[in-house]
């Protein structure tokens, strides 16, 4: 068996669109008869056009040097309503595994301290005039923005005698 091509296909599912819409052979016949009714045969250029009337498929049917040979042209809607499933089912899963619970690795289940060496004083209200405390800096703190600064201060002193001496051509 050979596979259509996708231009055979697109056109042999245009042409069987045209034939049900325009009210061709099939419209014409109202119930197969016992005999010969479960086909309808449309002529086509690449050679028959095969509408079976109990499944609703459609096939193409071409000769070839052992006889004759019929493909069924792929149906869109199967393919669709095959995803449609496939994602329902996925939806299913996932809402399964967050209702079963968090699966996160590494996770540890006791508390972390309650005191933050780090954290400052929050400021407190107090009772009755409703004003606001905020808390002085400590010593070590004013001791590192000092620090901070004397380094800068020197570093900005060295880069401008150092453009001077560029300036002055001394290097």
């Amino acid at each position: 068996m050979r596979p259509a091509t996708s231009s055979m296909t697109s056109w042999l599912a245009a042409a069987a669109a045209v034939m049900v819409v325009s009210g061709g052979l099939v419209a014409a016949q109202s119930a197969p008869d016992g005999e010969n009714g479960r086909y309808s045969m449309t002529p086509i250029p690449e050679g028959v056009l095969r509408l079976d009337t109990r499944t609703g498929t459609v096939s193409t049917c071409t000769k070839n040097g052992a006889g004759w040979a019929c493909y069924a042209v792929p149906d869109e809607r199967t393919a669709l309503d095959a995803e449609i499933g496939r994602l329902q089912a996925e939806v299913e899963r996932l809402k399964a595994q967050l209702a079963a619970g968090p699966t996160v690795s590494g996770k540890i289940d006791e508390a972390l301290p309650k005191s933050d060496p780090l954290k400052k004083a929050e400021p407190k209200v107090a009772e009755g005039e409703r004003k606001i405390e905020i808390p002085l800096p400590s010593e070590q703190d004013i001791d590192r923005v000092m620090s901070f600064l004397e380094k800068a201060w020197r570093r900005l002193i060295d880069m401008a005698n150092r453009v001077q001496k560029d300036v002055s051509g001394k290097i």
